[in-house]
């Protein structure tokens, strides 16, 4: 069943109560999938988080399939399911956003270029009691290793602009690492983008339709294997039209879709430790 289509029940009845979805889509990355799994995995059972890590296999060509298949045996945890065609990042993760089983999922990408140690972060702001959280690669206590240039500096406008449009204090809307409660990406629906562009359309919806949010400072680091899937010259006009969209539903809609209170939003129970 899609996303799109799901009822609020069977969004409930699908519900793992205090599981960390980590939802990962994967094009070719037989070369860093596996330790992308792993060090997840480490850090969460470490930090005594229950979750589960759901790979979107994307219509790889290589041997990602086979290795997730491999890791399954060995990390209960673990499970995949392949995105059906059309493929594409933005479709994958939508694949995932209706198959996750947790209360919050937090979207993290397959090149090892987030940390672990952030997601746990994450996962103690949500305690907090937020809705959502979004780390920031560009503030205080943040990191970056080894950003391209050319994207370093487009990444800065295209989020400059943003934050002029939604007068936001938020620097980092792009960055695709971000934590959702259950009950967000329910009433996010429905989704339009199906490519990168689905980063931006994801917290903008969320800002708009009045969940709170909180940030904290994450580290990035590029990828020393594959290749990225990003391809700046596509994504230019899809950006525009999802930014545009937000924007119109922000000043148009008369707040129609702004959040209201409701019995089953869930709130993940604090971890042992």
């Amino acid at each position: 069943m899609s996303a799109e289509v799901r009822t609020l029940a069977a969004w409930e009845a699908d519900c793992m109560p205090g599981v960390l979805s980590v939802l990962i889509p994967a094009h070719n990355e037989e070369g860093r999938i596996e330790p992308t799994v792993r060090e997840i995995h480490l850090a969460l059972a470490a930090a005594a988080i229950p979750h589960e890590i759901l790979v979107v296999n994307d219509n790889s060509r290589d041997q990602t399939e086979n290795v997730l298949k491999r890791l399954e045996r060995e990390i209960p945890e673990l499970r995949h399911v392949n995105n059906e065609p059309p493929n594409g990042f933005g479709f994958a993760v939508r694949t995932g956003l209706a198959s996750f089983r947790g209360d919050a999922v937090a979207i993290v990408m397959a090149d090892s270029s987030d940390s672990p140690d952030d997601l746990v972060a994450y996962y103690r702001k949500m305690q907090e009691g937020y809705d959502c959280v979004f780390g920031s690669r560009f503030m205080r206590g943040a990191r970056v290793v080894d950003y391209p240039w050319p994207k370093l500096m487009m990444n800065r406008v295209a989020n400059f602009l943003i934050r002029i449009l939604f007068w936001s204090g938020y620097n980092d809307t792009t960055n695709a690492f971000k934590l959702y409660r259950r009950s967000v990406i329910a009433g996010l629906q429905p989704l339009l983008a199906c490519h990168f562009n689905l980063t931006v359309e994801l917290p903008l919806k969320a800002i708009v339709r009045g969940y709170s949010y909180g940030i904290v400072p994450t580290s990035w680091f590029n990828r020393t294997e594959g290749v990225s899937k990003f391809k700046v010259k596509e994504m230019g006009s899809r950006y525009v039209f999802i930014v545009l969209y937000c924007y119109l539903e922000k000043y148009l809609t008369r707040e129609d879709y702004r959040k209201r209170p409701a019995s089953h939003e869930s709130t993940l129970q604090p971890s042992s430790r």
